[in-house]
């Protein structure tokens, strides 16, 4: 039986307070592009600065309005907190996108706005060399805001509502003792430290290897949070130079990479890197993938150095990898083997408490560790079988955990793919455009979404559909289910 008083106090009251902060933080955020514009006398200021009043007000009055102790953190308010802030950032991100000069319907507004809070980076937009700066700047700070609060959410949040294994992981901040507030802010002012100076030595080294400093910074956000917007049609590839395809290399690694280890690096001088056993996975599988596709690549490649062949094969490769979605060349040129190959990698991801997307390592280890011991189990049934990860043992609801998500990937990919392939689009594009945008990598596979395309010639029903999928892909599918069982209203 539901009780709406009760529903109201413990979870549309507080998420209703917590929604209001990040709403006014997209609307302060819209004051840059807005300078931005201003300063380069575009008339879209205005419609940055009319988008953060219009979104700035309601959301202050709202936060003044449901203002009150926060109840104690339960699994419902974990799970409906997570969708309404993705879905609520994602409408007010688009609001300045619809109102711009670049003529956006509300469809590809939301759909641009929720591929950059996602991190996704599929675009609708072309023509993107002659936009107003303050329209690429949004587009690339929406990206630079989600993946900050993917991080957050992920290593602080997704552990307690155990999806996918995802309690695997603990933090510092997970165990507050006695003293929960003071620790959480100051993991999360860590957090946001390196978050920021990573963003900053990237731009850095994006400007040192000859972007401009409107583009460098851009590239930077868009990098670090493995989005992978770009302020031109040709992406990355637009600079033709191997020193800037190198500095993405680092800097998607390192976005890819846990940011816990990052903080434990610095708070506790503990440099081991190496001690989650994702790290080296991830480390290995990129190099295996580069050295295959870079010998396959230079092969069939004439009047081309062997150097310039890696650099792009291995940004290509990090990009999809990671999830972020830049491209330098079509490499869906590069023959079957190339593509086959970014087929594959497509559903790899990167680390869990990263900014990255897709299945995440740490579940292929899980899965292969648990596929190995079931045929050692074959063999001597009667041995008492033990599942770890790295060197820990890892109990059977983990193990469950990861298998069930893993099922339902693979069917929501399943019924994504039919449902988008029910709009009109052909089998490749459907399953590609689902498999992309499930996993946050951004381009698909074909001549309509591919790397050197675009989304805008999608219908708009495949559109909302591919944004559904962004949004499962991120919140890890089951936190999105969960709130459509009659279980989750029930008291």
């Amino acid at each position: 039986m539901v009780n709406a008083t009760g529903i109201y106090a413990q979870i549309f009251k507080p998420t209703a307070y917590v929604v209001s902060y990040f709403c006014l933080y997209l609307a302060l955020a819209m004051l840059v592009p807005a300078s931005v514009d201003y300063l380069n006398h575009n008339s879209d200021w205005q419609v940055f600065l009319g988008s953060s009043i219009l979104t700035g007000v309601p959301a202050l009055l709202m936060l003044i309005a449901t203002r009150d102790d926060i109840p104690a953190f339960t699994l419902r308010f974990g799970f409906f907190l997570v969708n309404m802030l993705w879905l609520s950032t994602a409408v007010v991100a688009a609001l300045p996108l619809y109102l711009s000069a670049a003529g956006l319907s509300f469809t590809d507004a939301f759909f641009e706005a929720i591929s950059g809070l996602t991190t996704t980076g599929s675009t609708v937009l072309s023509g993107l060399d002659g936009m107003p700066p303050g329209l690429l700047l949004w587009r690339s700070l929406t990206q630079w805001l989600g993946g900050i609060g993917i991080i957050g959410i992920g290593l602080m949040l997704m552990p307690f509502l155990k999806i996918g294994g995802m309690q695997i992981f603990t933090i510092e901040s997970s165990d507050t003792g006695n003293k929960p507030v003071p620790q959480f802010y100051k993991y999360s002012l860590w957090l946001l430290g390196i978050y920021v100076g990573l963003t900053l030595l990237c731009g850095l080294m994006f400007y040192l290897s000859g972007m401009s400093g409107f583009d460098a910074i851009n590239h930077a956000m868009t990098t670090i949070s493995t989005g992978g917007y770009s302020t031109h049609d040709a992406s990355v590839g637009y600079f033709h130079s191997d020193g800037v395809l190198w500095t993405g290399c680092l800097f998607m690694v390192l976005g890819s990479l846990p940011f816990a280890v990052y903080v434990k690096a610095l708070i506790h001088r503990d440099y081991n890197l190496m001690e989650d056993p994702q790290i080296p996975a991830f480390l290995i599988i990129l190099g295996v993938v580069i050295s295959a596709t870079t010998a396959w690549h230079y092969l069939f490649t004439e009047n081309e150095s062997f150097f310039h062949v890696l650099s792009s094969t291995a940004f290509n490769v990090i990009s999809i990898i990671s999830t972020t979605g830049f491209a330098s060349e079509n490499y869906l040129t590069w023959g079957g083997f190339a593509v086959a190959t970014f087929f594959v990698i497509t559903f790899f991801g990167g680390c869990s408490g990263s900014t990255a997307g897709g299945l995440k390592v740490y579940r292929l280890l899980v899965v292969i560790t648990a596929f190995r011991t079931s045929l050692q189990q074959l063999l001597s049934p009667n041995k008492v079988a033990i599942i770890k990860y790295g060197r820990e043992a890892i109990d059977g609801s983990i193990l469950y955990s990861v298998l069930v998500f893993v099922g339902a990937f693979l069917t929501t990919l399943v019924a994504l793919t039919i449902a988008v392939s029910l709009t009109g689009l052909d089998l490749l594009t459907a399953l590609s455009g689902a498999l992309t945008t499930l996993t946050n990598v951004g381009p698909g596979f074909g001549p309509m979404i591919g790397p050197d395309h675009n989304f805008a010639s999608v219908p708009d029903a495949a559109k909302w559909l591919f944004s559904l999928g962004m949004l499962l892909g991120r919140l890890e599918i089951l936190a999105v289910v969960v709130l459509f069982t009659p279980a989750f209203w029930r008291h």
